[in-house]
């Protein structure tokens, strides 16, 4: 059995963080080069190997690939939806070639595996709204959204043309305790327990009803293990899957913070980001990747909430 090394790329943002952590218990502290542009997070500190290093500089990882003897990247950097539309230009020269410079990496290197996420954001107005499909009508108006529409179709490129088996999920609204939102439309359900726990209420910038897709980034994290752990053969997805956990309106969510703080109030000023989430799905249908992999969630709205405050208030 050949000893994997693994690569992530983007080991500092929200999912990096605990991808990064969970990978070292399953591969061992050692086989785990966590790796960004910025610092290194507090929580990775001491756990393992850190390297500083752009994805965009094709060379130098081309070079650290090769000296660190590395089987497997995951690549998890990306400006998201919200950031992404104040710098689109800079938005889509990053999550495309630092896509591109990894696929190119892996085909020539014939890396194992190469694990990129994509997002609920390549779905658009025209996409059907209730239990998305995994097949449909995919027309996004954000840059993340474009790009990361691009990318899965540059994913199904290169295991068809090349062989590279690049994985992929469509992640919702992603929710943590450890590490802070990075700039995406659905933070909201992030921010809302800090605001709760210190001041006990919170101005949301998206409309009390607006309904999005979600998920606790445990079940995140799990998703992602047993997709990459899944035989090369049940994966009949080759761009992205849908992958669901729970779906929820930031009125939803208050009601729920409710029970754990009485006095919490909220109240709606919507934002830019208003018209970004009314561009996405309210929940999504993730069948496939049921069938495939076998995706079951463990987490809905009041399991989380109160994992949340249990967390935060440590």
């Amino acid at each position: 059995m050949v000893k994997e090394k693994i690569l992530v790329i983007g080991a500092s943002g929200q999912i990096g963080v605990e991808l990064t952590l969970a990978l070292r218990k399953i591969y061992g502290n050692n086989n785990v080069i966590a790796s960004d542009l910025r610092e290194e997070n507090p929580l990775l500190k001491g756990t393992g190997p850190y390297v500083s290093m752009d994805v965009m500089n094709k060379e130098m990882l081309h070079v650290q690939v090769i000296r660190q003897g590395i089987t497997q990247i995951y690549l998890l950097a990306a400006i998201l939806s919200a950031t992404g539309e104040k710098n689109p230009n800079l938005a889509w020269h990053l999550n495309m070639q630092g896509l591109l410079n990894v696929l190119d990496i892996a085909r020539e290197e014939k890396l194992s595996k190469v694990y990129w996420p994509s997002s609920i954001a390549v779905f658009g107005p025209t996409s059907p709204k209730i239990n998305c499909p995994q097949q449909t009508i995919i027309e996004p108006t954000t840059v993340y959204g474009i790009s990361k529409y691009a990318g899965e179709f540059w994913c199904n490129y290169y295991f068809n043309r090349y062989g590279v088996d690049v994985r992929s999920i469509r992640y919702p609204g992603l929710i943590s305790y450890k590490s802070a939102p990075g700039g995406g439309t659905t933070d909201y359900a992030i921010e809302i327990f800090h605001e709760a726990l210190e001041e006990k209420k919170y101005q949301c910038f998206l409309k009390e009803d607006t309904y999005l897709p979600m998920m606790y980034m445990e079940d995140a994290i799990k998703a992602t293990l047993q997709l990459m752990e899944a035989p090369a053969s049940n994966i009949t997805v080759r761009t992205s899957y849908n992958v669901s956990g729970m779906s929820f309106s930031p009125r939803e969510i208050a009601e729920e913070i409710k029970k754990h703080i009485p006095d919490f109030t909220i109240d709606y000023k919507p934002d830019y980001r208003q018209a970004i989430a009314d561009s996405w799905p309210q929940s999504i249908d993730d069948s496939v990747a049921r069938k495939d992999w076998g995706w079951q969630e463990d987490y809905n709205l009041e399991k989380m909430t109160k994992e949340m405050f249990d967390n935060i208030s440590k």
